[in-house]
């Protein structure tokens, strides 16, 4: 059970708060590239930690990020001309680069030396892999950390897919229920029989026994956990996932050694945010193939079940699925009770996903809650979260990961191993990132 002190450290993300101030040391993925597709194209709003922001690429294709409103008299940048490798504010003419330096002031004397006296608040930008990664941290220019080391976000020739989801609620709910392995086995395939499945897959597996016993431990990125069940007579099946800091996660679905994948909850605010999933090209993947793409498709899974609405302008308008509370995520009662589908909810895992994490509120009271063996994960997790956010808080100590790109070279996924075997030992190469395996066969199923 947490308390509601902790609750709130571990949900409130804005300026000033401990979870808050412990996430902006890190680089954070604030837009996709094909939201800013070309140079002097037009801004966009983007809300990022509670903070409303104005993204914009400029003539030379450099990124800027600048506060929402004119430093002058308060005008939002929004409206701004993007012109000339600036952003230049309507009201009065004043111009910004993408360091936030006023650049023109042509409401002001030739003579004056005003624009050299003001600048806009803006965080520094790279572009990588699809994603335009911003950090909103204290170190001054050029001493910014490095960006954390993501196979998936640095493979050449963009071999990649990328999809992003907007959700009303706090990141902890989501990014706890990659936490929770087991609701896998009910929530999403919970109408499976394991006398409909092939024998010795994956999803046979975790079918013929839907819970599963769990080896949690502190990584030096965060949390790791393999959850394992009975395979044959002298194996397990185990999934094996990472939860790093501050809010990713990879997740333990397909083959360990061969999916690269990671997901992100980034806070908008306190309660909203957008889920990033990068899944990288490696390999075969039976049943998978809808991951794969080239260059940032929005796709999730491949399903085509599942339906974006069109972006808005608005600060929660990018993103969102026509599925939501508002339509009770179009739960079919007669498909749930078929016994065809366990919840009833279309579109796959990440609608399923959304409508039960949603439907805890905003920002659940952790208070309320009883948690069992099988949240393990989620309680080692909270406690290193808040460990580090009190010490960051309290004594300046720099977070799991930031100076470390390295801790993030790793793989997620399920595998077959001895009954006697360590999990964490024997997986060891299998983990590795920019690692090709040959010869290895890729476990059918979840």
């Amino acid at each position: 059970m947490l308390s509601l002190e902790d609750n709130d450290i571990l949900c409130r993300v804005g300026a000033g708060t401990p979870m808050g101030g412990m996430m902006r040391e890190y680089w954070i993925p604030a837009v996709r590239s094909d939201e800013l597709t070309a140079p002097d194209s037009a801004p966009l709003r983007i809300r990022l930690l509670g903070e409303n922001l104005i993204a914009f690429r400029v003539t030379s294709g450099k990124v800027g990020l600048l506060q929402n409103s004119c430093p002058h008299r308060g005008a939002s940048l929004f409206f701004g001309r993007n012109e000339e490798d600036g952003l230049r504010c309507v009201y009065h003419g004043w111009k910004f680069d993408t360091t936030g330096a006023c650049v023109d002031m042509p409401s002001e004397p030739a003579e004056s030396n005003f624009k050299t006296k003001v600048r806009a608040n803006a965080y520094p930008c790279i572009e990588r892999g699809g994603i335009i990664w911003a950090y909103m941290g204290p170190r001054s220019s050029g001493e910014e950390p490095p960006l954390p080391d993501f196979e998936a976000n640095m493979l050449e020739g963009g071999q990649y897919s990328l999809y992003t989801i907007f959700q009303e609620c706090n990141y902890m709910q989501g990014w706890e229920g990659e936490m929770d392995t087991v609701h896998q086995a009910f929530l999403h395939y919970g109408s499976e029989r394991p006398q409909e499945l092939q024998p010795a897959t994956a999803g046979f597996y975790i079918a013929r026994q839907r819970q599963a016993k769990f080896s949690v431990i502190d990584t030096e990125f965060g949390t790791s956990y393999g959850a394992y069940r009975p395979a044959e007579d002298d194996t397990y099946y185990w999934r094996i996932a990472h939860q790093m800091f501050p809010f990713y996660a990879m997740i333990p679905t397909g083959t360990l050694g061969i999916e690269v994948r990671f997901r992100a909850y980034v806070p908008v605010d306190d309660d909203h945010t957008i889920c990033w999933t990068i899944t990288g090209r490696n390999g075969d993947r039976p049943g998978r193939e809808g991951l794969r793409g080239t260059g940032g498709t929005q796709r999730a899974g491949g399903d085509p079940a599942i339906q974006w609405l069109p972006n808005t302008t608005d600060w929660y308008g990018r993103w969102r699925l026509t599925q939501d509370p508002r339509n009770d995520f179009m739960i079919d009662r007669e498909l749930q009770a078929s016994g065809k589908s366990f919840s009833g909810i279309p579109g796959g895992a990440r609608p399923q996903d959304m409508a039960v994490t949603w439907s805890m509120g905003t920002t659940y009271n952790r208070s309320r809650e009883h948690l069992g063996t099988t949240d393990q994960l989620i309680i080692r997790t909270r406690r290193r979260m808040l460990a580090a956010a009190k010490a960051h808080r309290d004594q300046g100590v720099v977070p799991p990961g930031v100076d470390k790109p390295e801790v993030y070279r790793h793989r997620s996924g399920g595998v077959i191993l001895p009954r006697s075997a360590d999990w964490w030992e024997a997986t060891q190469d299998l983990r590795k990132a920019f690692v090709q395996h040959e010869n290895l066969a890729p476990l059918i199923g979840v």
